[in-house]
């Protein structure tokens, strides 16, 4: 069978053409802006998908680090230097800052290369060698982002204090990621569609193919963000431009297909060795790093899914219950009286983690330590190391239990009734084929 690097006699026979100057400035920008934008971003470090170790972005790290710090105080005037923190959010200041300082850097160096090598005619093998790099880097993140939806633990399915939380208190963000993770087939989809473009981007001769489809998805992940606050913006637009680059060498190929209904002549892309023997070598380590990218992802997904996603642990007392009285140095405190004392439901979920739910709706969470030896509960808090409440606890039955102990200096009982959490629609409504009305609640 023949390898996808191989190329074909016609290609073979393609003559080498002189770049216009536009073109060799346009290739000279974007190798250094994308080639930069990947080094420094999480776009480098997915190639490296090592499961329970998190490797930091090379921005946060001399010399880019104090470069976009000096920016954002004198450029752009910040009252503060910009964190480099990562905090789950791909929007910061320090990440805007950062791809002004690359957009910069990739100019000015751009000017400088094309005052440099005037009478180079073109940059094929430049081009072809900086084409693959981009196939990986794509790739790598059409599989995290994929993996991480078919095995849904993006968007997990709402925990119990979101079932409990007002709609109208939910952010753009919040709704978004509710709305999928309560439609896991929905994600799994969406999931499917970016591995397929990742997949895709992994074999030459695919590559035009994959990176339409990651153009698709990644036009759909970009307006989402744009419309649901989410702080991926930045990302999924370079995804996106990534994803466009690599189908501009093959655009009018694309063009005559699919809009001019004319035969699409054979791709003119060239294979990165002169001999077969060198380019069946470079597809079967290419295939082999595939493999290993593919499986390193899959294996944290897998990880994640039975820690974060359904498969995660449950507490043993797990549910959501009502308080069906609560008694604060033995007196019954007015149900209208909302302060930080007063509880409406108790909720167990994690193991680790519980939240009390006040009258108001609102959440107080605390790590939980639950021991059915000694029938105890302590409760400790994220923020104040200090801070210890421990309960005794009495279960009657299933659907009771009791809590008695000392919290914030009060004697504090509680009774509870365990709420079946099958009963909100959107647990137990499920998929209909037929539906006589529509059912919208």
């Amino acid at each position: 069978m023949a390898t996808a690097t191989e190329i074909n006699p016609i290609q073979q026979q393609v003559q080498i053409s002189h770049w216009s100057s536009a073109i060799r400035l346009a290739f000279r920008f974007c190798f250094l802006y994308f080639a930069l934008y990947c080094v420094f971003t999480q776009i480098l470090t997915s190639l490296l998908p090592l499961p329970n170790i998190d490797i930091p972005d090379l921005s946060s790290f001399f010399p880019m680090r104090p470069i976009v710090i000096w920016t954002a105080l004198h450029i752009f005037h910040t009252a503060q230097p910009p964190a480099s923190v990562d905090t789950g959010s791909g929007d910061r200041t320090f990440d805007w800052v950062l791809a002004f300082c690359l957009l910069m850097i990739a100019a000015i160096a751009a000017i400088i290369w094309s005052s440099l090598d005037r009478q180079r005619p073109n940059y094929v093998t430049l081009h072809k060698w900086f084409r693959l790099a981009l196939r990986f880097c794509l790739a790598g993140q059409m599989i995290v982002y994929g993996l991480s939806k078919v095995v849904p633990v993006q968007m997990p399915f709402p925990y119990l204090t979101r079932l409990l939380t007002p709609y109208g208190t939910f952010s753009p963000m919040g709704v978004l990621w509710s709305s999928i993770g309560a439609s896991p087939a929905y994600e799994m989809f969406a999931g499917s569609a970016e591995l397929f473009g990742g997949l895709l981007l992994l074999f030459p001769r695919t590559t035009t193919f994959g990176a339409l489809v990651c153009m698709a998805d990644m036009t759909q992940v970009f307006m989402l963000n744009m419309t649901y606050d989410v702080p991926v913006k930045l990302l999924s637009f370079h995804l996106f431009l990534l994803a466009f680059f690599l189908v501009v060498p093959d655009l009018r190929r694309v063009i005559d297909f699919f809009f001019l209904n004319r035969t699409a002549a054979p791709s003119t892309q060239f294979p990165i060795f002169a001999t077969p023997r060198a380019n069946r070598i470079a597809f079967y380590a290419q295939l082999l790093f595939s493999i290993w990218l593919i499986g390193m992802n899959a294996y944290s997904a897998r990880l994640s899914w039975f820690k974060y996603g359904g498969g995660h642990p449950k507490s043993v007392l797990y549910g959501i219950w009502e308080v069906q009285q609560q008694l604060v140095d033995g007196q019954v405190r007015a149900p209208l009286i909302t302060d930080f004392g007063r509880w409406r439901r108790v909720v167990f979920d994690l193991p680790e983690r519980m939240a009390f739910q006040r009258i108001d709706d609102s959440f107080a969470r605390y790590n939980s330590d639950i021991n059915l030896s000694t029938k105890t509960l302590t409760l400790t808090s994220a923020t104040d190391k200090n801070w210890k409440a421990t309960f005794s606890l009495q279960r009657p039955t299933q659907d009771e239990l009791n809590l008695d102990g000392d919290m914030d200096g009060h004697k504090t009982h509680l009774q509870l009734k365990l709420v079946d959490h099958n009963s909100f629609i959107l647990v137990s409504r499920g998929f209909h084929w037929i539906s006589e009305v529509p059912f919208n609640r």
